[in-house]
């Protein structure tokens, strides 16, 4: 049996080293060998670390400005630079942001594509 450690996110036995990472094949966490687990956190728990495109900490409740045109699925339209998203909530997993746009109603973002306002 493998003497590497489970993933720290899902507890899966199944990791494989991938270069000096490990790297777990259910649900994508990549961490470094050897260092020390980050906790996993529900969200809106403090701990839950979400950065905008420029390093600045978001929080819950935070106004953020888009940086980028964003277009939406199934046609809904374009989200334009500049855009003022107000009282985002963060939310685990690849969209860290939830929120509601005026005009557009409720959508997850990216926060590597917002900056805070």
């Amino acid at each position: 049996m493998s003497d590497l450690p489970a993933c720290p996110k899902c507890r899966s036995a199944l990791a494989y080293e991938d270069g000096s990472m490990l790297v777990c094949p259910e649900c994508a966490h990549e961490w470094v060998a050897g260092a020390a687990p980050a906790a996993v956190v529900a969200a809106g728990e403090p701990g839950l670390v979400v950065r905008d495109a420029f390093g600045t900490v978001l929080a819950d409740g935070d106004s953020v400005t888009v940086l980028k045109d964003l277009k939406l699925r199934g046609g809904g339209g374009v989200v334009k630079v500049g855009t003022r998203v107000r009282a985002i909530r963060l939310v685990e997993g690849d969209h860290g942001i939830d929120c509601k746009i005026d005009g557009f109603g409720a959508m997850a973002l990216k926060s590597e594509f917002v900056k805070k306002a």
